[in-house]
């Protein structure tokens, strides 16, 4: 049986949920429009999730959200459960591989970089909160593990925000480095549109 957070960041939708907010603490969610309910094959308690859907989430996640996001609460071994992408042992094995490790300390003291086993979680783009902010102008990324149960409307608010940019209203003032999405509270969002048409 398939863990959680795994099925929240995974079954929101076709695509890797990715989300980048920017400090508002006087805007108000009620200035977002509200996403289009969507149905969708997860949707309820006999959704099933469409396991080719979710291994391109997971090569979205890993070409394009993991520069910035991060995946605390999931582990490499995650990838092969039932009612996930259901990676083959071999092939999480392979993709946990990929990335390199820090463990230690050895018996000198020292940490060391090892390739990565499944049992390993998904490492952190940033070293902390603090470099998180300095690299993408003072806004914090948030971890995708758990992003459909974190947001209102839950996957049909991530897809309309990773689908809804469109250019700045008249009138509104938006400082460099910021982009219009109707679907932020306050409209305006540090990340750029992740997602095109075409790729």
């Amino acid at each position: 049986m398939m863990i959680k957070p795994f099925t929240n960041l995974f079954g929101g939708a076709i695509f890797v949920a990715i989300l980048l907010a920017t400090p508002m603490a006087t805007q108000a969610a009620e200035d977002a429009k509200p996403p289009k309910k969507m149905e969708r094959q997860f949707s309820g308690v006999l959704g099933t999730y469409d396991r080719n859907a979710l291994r391109r989430g997971y090569q979205v996640y890993k070409e394009v959200c993991a520069t910035c996001h991060g995946l605390k609460h999931l582990y490499f071994r995650n990838l092969s459960q039932v009612g996930g992408p259901e990676f083959t042992q071999a092939e999480v094995k392979a993709l946990a591989a990929q990335y390199q490790m820090v463990e230690g300390p050895d018996r000198f003291g020292d940490m060391f970089d090892r390739a990565g086993l499944p049992r390993d979680g998904f490492p952190e783009p940033y070293p902390n909160d603090n470099a998180a902010r300095a690299a993408n102008g003072g806004a914090l990324p948030p971890d995708l593990s758990l992003i459909n149960k974190a947001r209102g409307h839950g996957a049909d608010y991530v897809y309309a925000l990773l689908v809804g940019y469109e250019d700045t209203p008249t009138g509104m003032e938006m400082r460099a480095g910021l982009y219009y999405n109707p679907y932020m509270p306050g409209g305006r969002i540090a990340m750029p549109a992740p997602l095109f048409e075409d790729s």
